[in-house]
């Protein structure tokens, strides 16, 4: 299995992702990596790359439960106990989305563009995983 990071999908990806059926609420599984030190377009703004994805993180929660989702989960990724993979990721963190569209309205929304410098400043690349509950769970 080949593990590749990204910062943004490509137009494809995202296209078809975006317009796959509808099905109700999912759950965002986000493998974060920072950079040591923030690259944003600008300029060194003196912050590392997970303080200036923070920025980021607190005002995507605000448009996440603005739009009846939940941030389930936020962690330090501090071991791995079975696979391998080159470089652990620094932070995993859960999402709850009600809809695919609800997710597609926040991430073409005014307020995720005013922010996602932040976010691109601050990752070197993350995985989302998007998953559904499963019976019994």
């Amino acid at each position: 299995m080949q593990v590749v990071n990204q910062v943004t999908p490509d137009m494809a990806r995202a296209m078809a992702f975006f317009g796959g059926a509808e099905d109700g609420p999912f759950v965002m599984v986000n493998l974060l990596k920072f950079h040591d030190r923030a690259k944003y377009e600008d300029g060194d703004r003196g912050l590392s790359g997970q303080e200036a994805y923070m920025l980021y993180g607190e005002a995507v929660r605000k448009l996440v439960e603005g739009l009846g989702g939940k941030v389930r989960y936020q962690g330090r990724v501090t071991g791995l106990m079975l696979g391998e993979v080159e470089e652990l990721w620094d932070v995993v963190a859960l999402a709850e989305y009600p809809s695919l569209e609800a997710f597609r309205n926040m991430a073409m929304s005014p307020e995720m563009h005013a922010i996602e410098h932040h976010r691109k400043a601050g990752l070197a690349g993350q995985l989302n995983i998007r998953t559904k509950p499963g019976e019994g769970f």
